[in-house]
């Protein structure tokens, strides 16, 4: 079965669901690398990609914003000239009902009795103001980091800021 379209797993209520003993199969995060780039250069700037809603990124939709963003960035500046960091960690376990829509369904299936749910992934639980991908680059790569950054964002859903800092001393 294909994945549900993302705006169904968009919002959320209640506390986020992490509880992997009482489930049978624990489902991996697709998130392949949560660092790229080079984490020990001498950076000037910081760009970081803010979130500005309350939401739920599914870990395929952190994946695709991680790949964009490093591609952009490796193709532009350099794979030594930046350091790309995924902030948010998808955390909740998304599960779903599924309903049957066949002939004598109702034989095999119990409806919403005992609808626990199966595993189907992972998401990142996001406040306002959560910071979820940060580019350390030079001040040659700024408007590479935030076109990047901008990429980014389109992968994921709602809306975001760009916020460049200046740090204090080369790390």
């Amino acid at each position: 079965m294909p994945l549900r379209p993302g705006r169904t797993y968009r919002n959320h209520s209640g506390p986020a669901f992490t509880r992997i003993e009482y489930m049978n199969v624990n489902p991996r995060t697709k998130i392949v690398k949560l660092e790229m780039g080079n984490p020990s250069g001498q950076y000037e700037y910081q760009v970081k990609l803010v979130a500005q809603e309350k939401l739920q990124i599914r870990h395929n939709a952190l994946e695709a914003a991680r790949m964009a963003a490093n591609r952009y960035l490796t193709k532009k500046v350099g794979k030594e000239n930046f350091h790309l960091q995924i902030r948010a960690y998808p955390h909740h376990i998304i599960r779903e009902n599924p309903i049957l829509n066949t002939t004598h369904a109702d034989r095999w299936q119990e409806g919403m009795r005992r609808a626990f749910g199966k595993n189907i992934g992972r998401a990142a639980r996001v406040e306002p103001g959560k910071v979820i991908l940060v580019a350390k680059v030079r001040s040659d790569g700024i408007l590479d980091a935030k076109e990047a950054l901008r990429r980014a964002a389109s992968k994921l859903p709602k809306s975001y800021s760009i916020v460049i800092e200046k740090l204090n001393g080369p790390k």
